[in-house]
């Protein structure tokens, strides 16, 4: 499968098809949550379930421009542009767009959507938005190297990227062990990619889902700073649905400054 294997591709038909099963990440705000943004009440996620901290985002968020970058689903982009924000949303999948357009049309909300791949943000002029949002989504992508040096191309002077991702050290473990049993049972090297995997294995772990990559900390935190970024903070939370959370964090979120 890796030999000519399209991961782009791949991973747009399998979000496509998490959208028509239902799957957690693909459901749509309620016009409750939109209701308490528009009066301030509002809080997002990067990581788990855990909510971003106020004081990561602009103190004034009417008017920022905002890019949801990787992040389709109806869930952060129409909450933040509820609460006042310029937003654009940026996904590979077409069925997660869509579900920002479900809701933009719903509450009458101004939002922007655009199909591309995370790495390539070439639609967009240098120095286009105040802030990047990018909630756990780079796992699904081979390499993030383009992927901060693009926030931060499109980001103007003194704009902020917030950026979720998997705990690496999560993909040692044999994930059906893990998933049917609840057993930490170390199996991988890392850096792992779940193409590594058997073709009959990795259906019966990972089903018709998306294609996963394992990255170091030194490709998530490093790349930021080799892209120029000065990290501010760093934040951890527990993987939201593995046996991981009894021992680890599956997730960590940083908050970073293009100078």
């Amino acid at each position: 499968m890796a030999g000519s294997f399209d991961p782009v591709a791949y991973n747009r038909a399998a979000w496509d098809r998490e959208v028509e099963s239902g799957s957690e990440w693909t459901r749509p705000a309620g016009p409750e949550v939109i209701a308490r943004a528009r009066d301030g009440d509002w809080s997002v996620v990067l990581i788990g379930y855990q909510p971003v901290p106020r004081d990561w985002f602009p103190v004034d968020l009417a008017g920022a421009a905002v890019l949801c970058l990787a992040s389709g689903g109806g869930q952060q982009g129409p909450v933040l542009s509820a609460a006042g924000a310029a937003v654009t949303v940026l996904d590979n999948s077409p069925r997660q767009l869509s579900r920002d357009q479900e809701v933009a049309a719903r509450e009458e909300l101004a939002i922007r959507t655009v199909l591309g791949d995370m790495r390539d943000l070439s639609v967009f002029p240098d120095a286009s938005f105040d802030v990047v949002f990018n909630p756990v989504s780079n796992v699904f992508c081979p390499d993030l190297a383009p992927v901060w040096r693009e926030s931060s191309r499109v980001l103007r002077p003194g704009g902020i990227l917030m950026s979720g991702f998997m705990n690496p050290d999560i993909f040692i473990f044999d994930i059906t062990a893990l998933d049917e049993r609840g057993e930490l049972t170390v199996r991988h090297p890392l850096p792992f990619t779940s193409l590594d995997l058997p073709e009959t294995e990795r259906q019966r772990a990972y089903g018709t889902g998306p294609i996963e990559y394992s990255h170091s900390q030194t490709e998530q935190i490093g790349g930021q700073l080799a892209a120029g970024f000065i990290v501010t903070h760093l934040a951890e939370a527990p993987h939201h649905a593995d046996a991981t959370a009894r021992f680890m964090p599956g997730y960590f979120a940083t908050r970073a400054i293009k100078p």
